[in-house]
């Protein structure tokens, strides 16, 4: 299950995203996205865990949690919009 994390802390890097999410279950995928042109971190990025449950309960307890000051909005991703 692919999940959304958003809000996130400007410094927040990818491997401080998968730290916080491994300690839910198993991690297969974590990236924070970034800008194209400044390499500057979006504010949200992925995370893809192989187990459903671990998912679920990784949103449930991760979603309003305190990351590097700042309170995460977390949920199941959504596909994303085909553009014109």
């Amino acid at each position: 299950m692919k999940i959304y994390v958003g809000n996130l802390a400007w410094k927040t890097d990818t491997e401080g995203l998968r730290e916080l999410f491994e300690q839910f279950g198993s991690v297969s995928d974590a990236i924070v996205i970034s800008d194209r042109e400044t390499g500057r971190s979006r504010g949200f990025g992925f995370v893809t865990m192989d187990n459903d449950d671990e998912a679920r309960a990784a949103i449930d307890k991760a979603n309003g949690m305190d990351m590097d000051g700042r309170p995460l909005r977390v949920n199941e991703a959504q596909p994303r919009e085909q553009r014109r």
